[in-house]
C-alpha cells in the first residue's frame, strides 16, 4: 500500500481528481486529494492574506495529521510551487517517496510562479490581481477541453488567491533532491505557461519524464493514463 497525496493547480480544488482516486484506492493504496485554501469548497475563504506559504502549510498538515509515510506527492500545475515547498520544508526524510509534477511550475530557489510566465501573461495577471484582489478562472478551452468537460470545469473553477503570484519560494535544492521527480508532460494540446518548466527538466539531470498525449488537466481529460502513471510509482 501506498499514500498518495493529490495537490491541484490554480483555480481548481480536490474536485479536480474525481475520476482518478477510485483507481488509486481499487489498486488498494491511501489517496488524499487537497484543496488549498481559498479555492474550490473553501472559496469562501479567500482573502489577500492568503500566500503561497498558506498553501505549503495546507499540503503539509494533511501528511501531519494522516501520519503518512513514504508518500507519492503529486502537484499539478501551480502545485508545482507548493509541493516544493512541502519537500523542502519537511524535516523526516521517510514522510515522502516520490515528488510528481503533472504538467507543473518547477522552481528554482528565490522563483516565484510568475516567473516562468511570458510578459504578457504576467501583466495580465497583475492586472486581474489588482482589479479583482485574485486572479480570475481561465477559459479551460486552453487546456485542450470541450464539451461536458469544458463546462463541468467551468461551473467548479473559482478566483485564485493573488497573493501566491509573485510569492519566491526560498528553498534548498539539495533537500528536494532527497526524492526520486518525476515530470508528466502534458502534449496535445502543450500548455504555453509551463513550456520553460518542459525545457528544465529535460536539461537537468535526475528527472525521470513521462508523456501522455492530452491537455493540461490530464485528470479529467485522460484519466486513466494518468492512473497507470501514477500507480508505476507506487
Amino acid at each position: 500500500m501506498t499514500d498518495f497525496v493529490l495537490v491541484h493547480g490554480a483555480w481548481q480544488g480536490a474536485w479536480c481528481w474525481k475520476r482518478v482516486l477510485p483507481g488509486l484506492w481499487a489498486a488498494g493504496h491511501r489517496a488524499f486529494a487537497v484543496t488549498l485554501t481559498g479555492v474550490g469548497e473553501r472559496a469562501h475563504l479567500l482573502s489577500p492574506a492568503i500566500t503561497l506559504d498558506t498553501h505549503i502549510a495546507d499540503v503539509s498538515a494533511v501528511i501531519e495529521a494522516e501520519e503518512l509515510r513514504d508518500a507519492v506527492l503529486v502537484g499539478h500545475s501551480y502545485a508545482g510551487m507548493v509541493i516544493t515547498g512541502v519537500a523542502a520544508r519537511l524535516a523526516e526524510a521517510n514522510r515522502l517517496r516520490h515528488l510528481v509534477y503533472l504538467d507543473a511550475v518547477v522552481p528554482l530557489p528565490g522563483e516565484s510562479w510568475s516567473s516562468g510566465h511570458s510578459v504578457e501573461t504576467r501583466a495580465a495577471r497583475r492586472q486581474s490581481i489588482a482589479e479583482h484582489g485574485a486572479l480570475l478562472p481561465t477559459d479551460p478551452g486552453m487546456f485542450g477541453l470541450d464539451g461536458a468537460d469544458h463546462a463541468w470545469v467551468t461551473r467548479h473553477q473559482t478566483a485564485q488567491p493573488g497573493g501566491v503570484y509573485d510569492a519566491p519560494l526560498h528553498f534548498d535544492p539539495l533537500r528536494v533532491a532527497r526524492w526520486p521527480r518525476s515530470f508528466i508532460d502534458c502534449t496535445a494540446p502543450a500548455l504555453a505557461t509551463i513550456a520553460l518548466m518542459r525545457q528544465r527538466v529535460r536539461s537537468e539531470p535526475g528527472w525521470n519524464i513521462v508523456e501522455i498525449a492530452t491537455g493540461h488537466d490530464a485528470m479529467i481529460s485522460a484519466p486513466q493514463a494518468l492512473l497507470d502513471a501514477l500507480l508505476a510509482w507506487a
